[in-house]
């Protein structure tokens, strides 16, 4: 990890010396370069002292002189030119406009000029993150348009990218002790900087954004890890000596030239761990690890034998990413095996070069370039250019800026899978994309007409998960349009943000009308399946932050509003119940203890569930005052509820729900589905996963029309829980329709 802080620059007595802090940086000069960064140090050095304008992603009492020292640091390290250094040292006072760039490009030269500028059009991701903050110049087709020359920027010279890397790293080291801006710049580095970092291939400054940004989120997490580090740290150190001398020895023995170092585990990657496994801080082995670097491919493997023979491997904990390198180029050995004192240690194996690109990414690539073998390394570079372009592509296509950073951190984050066109050629997608993200991917006409898909040659769902290797024909209709039931998280049709976008777009371009009338459909049938046939549409819209009805209906069809969160704010409008028991209030109105159901009107009576409707909490209710059994609580549609209001209506009272703890419900759920064997066994399992207790089921067979017919009594915390299994359930093979009971 980068130092947060490395004094270099200053004298003994505290002040900047430049001529030191120039001899110190890791690179070399010849004199023309060197006056040139010294008069951008004079220069940079004088326009602290002018007045300017404070920018909210920087710690409010940091230096601009200083700072661009700070980031001239960190690029020197990533051994970058000297053009690049003068943009970095100059940039904090030109964003603060104490430096004009017509100055900057005056007396150094338009291409420092120009990625100064790139690098400025780059701060418009601050406004992307936040899109509650006033959008740049006022307007928000100023913000999409500096999104897309951010992007232009990057695509044309890397290097602008990594001045940004550079200045939020100095940035969130910054941040320390001021806490007003600490989280909003580490929620930012999290999400895009440190997985731009991470995609570029830098780890010498992608374990550092993540580290510190998530010391400043998860600050309790961040120090228990830490603190159990420091605690076993004087025995991992004890540990790791003894495993060097062991290597040592036997790799001396095997006359290969080697470097043997331990490898800090970074308190990011141990959360993380941590987190996707489930597992305790003991049970992450690959805290004690080493790294060890040889000359040659070949020494390796040779190392990696030797490591084999000396210590028992772990079965399936061996990683070949020479042979087969990580999307972001990374390339190394790891294997795991039982050390020292029979504790698993972790061993990384690779050569220096292959170092030096996993700390350096895109920027060794210029340290290596024309050298002999490294075609290899040249065509990730421009794979990485690719990406970029590729995501500008997606941003001219649709417009959407809020979808670049979940691209940023969606994408990055996520392992690859790798799969075939019909022509053999590969396509990239992301881990979990379905056969419709590909045919996105491929072309947006291929995806709006896709009908259905072919995966090495048999018919597959839409929703299915796409692996390695597998050959991808995508089945197409000469007249075909989206589908709305594609944008439903839920049913797993679209799992990339780039393929979501471009049918939200196709929808959004559609007529009002048709919109209103597709998300009327829509809500309907949600509506029905969930028998919610008693729902106050206006006060559903008003939740839902929707003028109208219509807006509401139109929104759904337009993609902009899911189904599912109109089911949602439907269940919203009252809380959870608990309790059956009424009590009375100080205002002379009864409510159920717990306060489960709010009774107008009457005494101390109990109250319970009618078994003919099993109302919900969303549902609208009605209370029938029966004989012996208190208040029996009914939906307003239920039709014994109907014949009760005619044959007594003076026993009919008011009654609606109230705030409390959870509670079960009982409900009737009616499947409907062509039989074939393990379908109950498939549905049951459903409830299982679910955690939802099955009271009873009834099943029958028609053997002549081959279906089946379910009823099933579940119990259910409330409606959304429902909804949710009625969604799985209706996406199981041969099933026709899930749906509530409503009598």
């Amino acid at each position: 990890m980068v130092r947060v802080r490395e004094q270099s620059h200053l004298s003994e007595a505290g002040e900047v010396d430049l001529d030191r802090w120039l001899a110190q940086l890791p690179v070399t000069f010849d004199e023309q370069e060197q006056a040139r960064l010294l008069e951008g140090l004079n220069l940079a050095q004088g326009a602290a002292e002018r007045p300017g304008n404070d920018v909210p992603d920087w710690a409010s009492e940091s230096n601009t002189f200083t700072a661009g020292l700070d980031i001239t640091q960190i690029l020197a390290e990533l051994h970058v030119g000297v053009d690049c250094l003068l943009a970095g040292l100059l940039y904090r006072a030109v964003r603060e406009d104490r430096l004009s760039l017509e100055e900057v490009s005056e007396r150094f030269g338009e291409e420092v000029g120009t990625m100064l500028l790139g690098v400025l059009r780059m701060a418009a991701i601050s406004e992307l993150k936040n899109p509650t903050e006033s959008p740049v110049l006022g307007q928000a087709h100023g913000q999409k348009d500096n999104i897309r020359k951010m992007l232009i920027s990057m695509v044309d010279d890397v290097r602008v990218a990594l001045i940004k890397l550079a200045e939020r790293t100095c940035a969130i080291r910054a941040v320390k002790n001021d806490s007003a801006r600490r989280r909003p710049i580490a929620q930012e580095v999290f999400d895009v900087y440190a997985p731009l970092a991470h995609r570029l291939g830098i780890g010498h400054l992608k374990w550092e954004l993540e580290d510190l940004s998530f010391r400043y989120i998860h600050r309790d997490a961040y120090r228990k890890i830490a603190s159990l580090l420091d605690g076993k740290r004087m025995e991992r150190d004890r540990f790791i000596q003894r495993v060097r001398e062991e290597l040592t020895r036997v790799l001396g023995n095997a006359g290969l030239e080697f470097e043997i170092t331990g490898r800090a585990k970074h308190i990011y990657s141990i959360w993380r761990k941590m987190q996707r496994k489930g597992i305790g801080f003991s049970q992450v082995y690959d805290i004690r690890a080493v790294r060890i670097l040889v000359p040659e491919i070949k020494d390796c493997y040779a190392t990696l034998g030797l490591v084999h023979g000396l210590w028992r491997n772990i079965p399936n904990e061996f990683d070949d990413y020479i042979a087969n390198p990580k999307e972001n180029g990374y390339r190394s050995l790891h294997t795991a095996v039982i050390g020292p004192e029979g504790k698993i240690l972790e061993v990384q194996i690779r050569t220096r070069q292959m170092h030096e690109e996993a700390e350096l990414g895109v920027c060794a690539h210029w340290r290596y370039k024309g050298s002999d073998g490294e075609s290899g390394m040249a065509s990730t570079y421009e794979e990485k250019i690719a990406w970029l372009r590729q995501v500008l592509d997606w941003h001219e296509e649709t417009g959407d800026t809020h979808g670049v950073a979940e691209q940023f951190s969606f994408d990055v984050a996520q392992d690859r899978v790798y799969v075939f066109t019909p022509e053999g050629d590969v396509v990239n997608l992301a881990q979990g994309a379905t056969p419709l993200d590909f045919a996105y991917h491929v072309h947006t006409e291929v995806g709006h007409c896709c009908r259905g898909a072919k995966v090495n040659g048999s018919i597959v769902p839409l929703t299915y998960c796409l692996q390695t290797g597998e050959r991808v024909e995508i089945l197409t209709s000469k007249e075909g349009r989206p589908k709305r039931d594609w944008l439903q998280p839920g049913l797993g049709y679209l799992r990339t943000s780039r393929a979501r976008a471009k049918v939200q777009h196709w929808f959004k371009a559609q007529a009002r009308e048709e919109n209103i009338d597709a998300g009327r459909h829509l809500l309907e049938r949600d509506f029905k399946r969930m028998a919610l046939t008693s729902l106050d549409y206006k006060r559903i819209a008003a939740k839902v932050q929707m003028s109208t009805v219509e807006d509401m209906y139109a929104a759904v069809g337009a993609g902009d509003l899911s189904s599912a969160q109109v089911l949602n704010a439907a269940q919203g409008l009252v809380e959870k119940i608990s309790e059956p028991r009424l009590e009375i209030g100080r205002s002379g109105s009864r409510k159920v203890s717990g306060s489960r159901v709010h009774v107008r009107g009457v005494g101390n009576l109990l109250t319970h569930m009618a078994g003919c409707c099993k109302p919900l909490p969303g549902d609208t209710i009605t209370g029938f005052i029966t004989q012996g059994r208190g208040v029996s609580i009914h939906r307003s549609d239920c039709a014994r509820l109907v014949h009760l209001e005619e044959s007594s209506p003076a026993r009919i009272i008011e009654v609606d729900w109230g705030e409390s703890e959870q509670e079960n419900y009982e409900v009737d759920v009616a499947i409907e589905a062509y039989d074939r064997q393990g379908l109950l066994r498939d549905i049951t399992g459903l409830f299982a996963n679910a955690r939802i207790n099955v009271l009873s089921i009834n099943t029958s067979t028609n053997k002549q029309r081959h279906t089946a017919t379910m009823r099933l009594r579940v119990e259910v915390p409330n409606l959304g829980a429902l909804s949710r299994l009625l969604e799985r359930i209706n996406r199981l093979s041969n099933v026709v329709s899930a749906s509530r009971l409503s009598e």
